[in-house]
């Protein structure tokens, strides 16, 4: 039976290997590579309702009178939460009633903000009321406003197939289901141009689309397409998240059926197409505003730590002449991102012995070519160091699944179900799984579930939980 996901792979058919082809394919991507290009990336409708709130509010501030200071106050405390409450978001359901109620709490909460801040800065009662006269105003005006642009969003997804290009994965009663409620409602934004299944029924195949059975990444290049929606599939669980993993590295919308979908109630992440739940996950962590904050934090925290420990680098340098003599630094090729290979430094902490078996050999407690000084910088970490330089070079982040060696990883890959997915993010000095104690010699399955769930959790709060519990770690030893 095909997978979805299948790469060929000219090797012998061992297990090991036969493994190993079943995973996506990982190539590097280039930005021409991706499904949609930036500007169709941009959601017009949630522009719009952008634009509409922050008319509004402008044009309701100049008719109060309010100066600058109350009117950027105005506008920023209503935009910024209104925001945060996701009413912005990407949606199918463009159903101003559906928002409503989220609509009006949040304005409430930025009336109660705005007042709050009012009161305590001890501002003046008639501009302070002024403001909050212009916030009651903006809450009556901007209703009809939004009824007006999810109309119009609707009208423009029927009128002028404003839709979304989308692969369905999986071809069974619900996926074909799904496929002809798209077709037969355009207003909902999502235009179905392929099946992904091993096994389709094509008796329930609805015309003119196509089936893909081989590699779902071609798929979604050559298709052009916008969004990936995983329905229920002949194929077991598995290929469905490496289906999953596979559309966020290309930068596809996700939507996802859920089990007993009958029962599924509404909430925050689900959408609505007609009577159909849909869970739409988070993007892929690289594609998020906040991780250029996380690299420009990494540059200035790996810049600072290489300027103020240089002389214990130094120290650790000499003790290990001192001890083996020369190199110093020791080279290694790791796998980063999309598999790309990189060169990772460190402090040599094991003597030469003639022929370097670094590549293929584990590291284990009591390795008799670990001396003192080399023991002593693996306790303490003295001897990752150098891999401040590659978080520089951006090779490496300060906080990410941990690197290895290619040899190992094509070995972990075949064994452990999904170790391959942790490189669609930067690897790190430190990840969730070592301050959880899953360093050296541990068990590899925890390493990639742990590697797996800060990637699907990731934010900054989490990078900074990882960073204070490395230090901890460091200070008290814990779970060594």
């Amino acid at each position: 039976m095909r997978r979805f996901s299948a790469v060929a792979v000219p090797e012998a058919p061992t297990p090991a290997r036969e493994a190993e082809a079943r995973r996506p394919s990982q190539r590097p991507l280039k930005p021409s590579s991706v499904g949609r290009d930036v500007l169709s990336r941009v959601n017009a409708v949630a522009v719009l309702l952008v634009l509409a709130d922050a008319v509004t509010l402008a044009a309701v501030c100049a008719h109060r009178g309010l100066g600058w200071g109350w009117s950027a106050a105005v506008v920023a405390s209503a935009v910024t939460i209104r925001g945060a409450w996701r009413l912005y978001r990407r949606r199918l359901w463009l159903s101003w009633l559906q928002d409503l109620p989220r609509s009006a709490a949040s304005t409430a909460l930025a009336f109660a903000l705005l007042s709050g801040i009012g009161l305590i800065s001890g501002s003046d009662a008639r501009e302070l009321a002024a403001a909050q006269w212009a916030m009651i105003v903006f809450a009556l005006v901007i209703e009809p406003v939004r009824w007006c642009v999810f109309a119009f969003g609707r009208w423009c997804r029927r009128k002028f197939d404003r839709c979304d290009r989308t692969i369905i994965v999986g071809a069974g009663e619900v996926g074909v289901n799904l496929a002809k409620t798209m077709l037969e409602h355009p207003q909902f934004g999502l235009r179905p141009v392929a099946f992904a299944d091993s096994g389709p029924d094509p008796d329930r195949q609805p015309p003119l689309l196509e089936v893909v059975e081989g590699d779902l990444a071609d798929a979604i290049v050559r298709l052009k397409a916008g969004t990936v929606v995983l329905a229920f599939s002949h194929t077991r669980d598995s290929p469905l998240v490496e289906a999953a993993i596979t559309a966020h590295r290309l930068g596809c919308s996700t939507l996802v059926v859920p089990r007993m979908y009958e029962l599924h109630p509404d909430g925050p992440g689900i959408e609505r197409l007609r009577s159909y739940p849909l869970m739409r996950l988070g993007t892929a962590p690289t594609s998020r505003p906040t991780w250029w904050i996380k690299r420009a934090a990494d540059l200035l925290l790996a810049a600072f730590a290489l300027v103020v420990l240089s002389p214990v680098i130094g120290l650790c340098a000499l003790a290990v002449l001192v001890e083996s003599g020369r190199p110093l630094l020791f080279r290694q090729v790791r796998v980063g991102m999309d598999d790309r290979t990189f060169t990772l430094y460190k402090i040599r902490s094991v003597r030469q012995t003639g022929e370097d078996d670094s590549q293929s050999t584990w590291s284990v407690v009591g390795d008799s070519r670990v001396g003192p000084v080399g023991r002593f910088l693996r306790r303490t970490s003295l001897d990752e160091l150098p891999q401040l330089w590659n978080v520089l070079r951006g090779d490496m982040c300060v906080v990410g699944p941990r690197p290895e060696r290619p040899g190992f990883v094509r070995e972990f890959s075949a064994i452990h179900e999904l170790y391959w997915a942790r490189h669609r993010v930067p690897t790190g000095l430190t990840g969730l799984a070592q301050v959880h104690g899953l360093r050296g010699d541990t068990s590899i399955a925890d390493r990639s579930r742990y590697d797996n769930y800060y990637i699907a959790n990731w934010s900054l709060w989490l990078d900074l939980r990882i960073l204070l519990m490395t230090a901890g770690e460091l200070c008290c030893r814990r779970n060594r």
